[in-house]
């Protein structure tokens, strides 16, 4: 056997012992998205707990109006909550908009906290910590500033935690409003609810583990009072807080029927520096936990530390060496034996995901159908090559900023 045909071989294991991972998170997903179809509703009274609603924003003035407006439309007792938009050095009109919505909802508990470039303007994480602050809710609920939530999202999160003290947080998923704006948002779409919230039901069902999104969730104030609030060193900061929650012994839920829409991406280049802080971000996380991987501390979140180091460094290092030694082969640079063999494998990987992805689709209404399948066959083709560029990057930013000790710095995504 050559040193290809080792190479080769580690590579093909190492790619389908993560697909397989991937099929029984989705056999498991499926089967926990079906249980919970047939769980009763839960009903909140007056007596329901105070809720602080947080929304950081900078420049948000495009969408903030309505997200506000779907945030005092929650089917939520009237005045047992209150919507925290924490308006972050915003140079656009965000605060004259603010301002008009404060007027015509007097009474409404609606607070606005203006920030300037001394106070604010840090990134997501500073401005969260500012919004605590005020906060009086002994639950603290999170939205981003592009999102619509529907008017059950909050009740479902809030009775989760109601009904299981052991929860230190709940959460809900999000959905793409506006999948339908070009190639890339039909992308996106399917991202979500597969490798997303397919993924998160499946763990939970299997670990009763999941990671906190960036939005519509909700977590105790007690915890964040004990971890000190959300680090402002990370870009990531829903994975970093998740992580510190599963190590104070509490676990967070996944409720797929609290859902939120929001903006995506339309554009190529937004996407990308958007998914490349996620990917930089979540580098941060694992490099700061990675020491408890071997510790009995960290026990409760061995499995995501092995998960988030398999998806960006183990599968990334084998699908660019499967890759490379298949080029090189079809160009008489290496020669492999086994290369028609890993062709074969590749084809029925190909097949897996398709399969696989289009299955998770079943759990959503309007999903189901032919042009998603072939969209799905694409998908594999662009969009998900395009997540290795973006892993590789991501890595590359990180490894330089910390050469050169930068600081890191927040990008915002732009909003249509």
């Amino acid at each position: 056997m050559t040193a290809a045909d080792i190479l080769m071989v580690i590579a093909v294991f190492c790619i389908w012992s993560l697909l397989l991972v991937n099929v029984v998170l989705i056999i498991a997903g499926y089967w926990y998205y079906m249980k919970c179809e047939r769980e009763p509703e839960q009903t909140l009274t007056g007596d329901a707990p105070f809720v602080s609603v947080m929304v950081p924003a900078h420049n948000e003035a495009k969408v903030i109006v309505a997200t506000v407006e779907s945030l005092l439309a929650f089917d939520y007792p009237q005045g047992r909550y209150e919507i925290i938009v924490i308006n972050d050095n915003s140079s656009d009109d965000s605060a004259a908009r603010l301002a008009r919505l404060q007027e015509k909802h007097a009474g409404r508990n609606l607070i606005v906290l203006n920030t300037d470039s001394v106070t604010g303007g840090k990134g997501k994480s500073n401005a969260l910590n500012i919004g605590f602050r005020h906060s009086r809710g002994e639950l603290i609920a999170i939205y981003d500033a592009d999102n619509t939530p529907e008017r059950k999202a909050l009740p479902y999160l809030v009775s989760e935690l109601l009904r299981d003290d052991s929860l230190g947080a709940a959460i809900g998923k999000f959905r793409t409003r506006n999948r339908s704006a070009s190639l890339l948002t039909r992308f996106i779409n399917i991202e979500t609810l597969s490798f997303q919230w397919m993924a998160q039901a499946g763990r939970w069902m299997l670990f009763k583990l999941c990671t906190i999104p960036g939005t519509n969730f909700i977590v105790r104030k007690n915890i964040l009072e004990e971890i000190g609030g959300w680090d402002v060193k990370a870009l990531a900061e829903d994975t970093e807080i998740s992580f510190r929650i599963y190590q104070m012994g509490y676990r967070i839920k996944f409720q797929p029927k609290s859902v939120t829409w929001e903006q995506e991406p339309q554009t190529l280049p937004v996407w990308f520096k958007q998914r490349a802080r996620w990917a930089k971000g979540n580098i941060y996380v694992i490099v700061k936990n990675i020491p408890l991987l071997f510790d009995r501390r960290g026990k409760a979140i061995r499995f995501d530390l092995v998960y988030f180091l398999s998806i960006y460094f183990l599968l990334l290092t084998s699908l660019i060496m499967s890759d490379t030694l298949l080029v090189l082969h079809a160009l008489g640079l290496v020669y492999t034996t086994i290369a028609g063999f890993s062709s074969l494998l590749w084809t029925l990987a190909v097949v897996l995901f398709i399969v696989g992805t289009f299955i998770t689709l079943t759990t959503e209404k309007g999903e189901l159908s032919l042009s998603n399948l072939w969209l799905i066959a694409l998908m594999y083709v662009t969009y998900c090559q395009l997540w290795l560029a973006v892993a590789a990057y991501g890595l590359y930013v990180y490894l330089k900023d910390k050469v050169r000790k930068r600081e890191t710095k927040w990008y915002k995504t732009e909003r249509y």
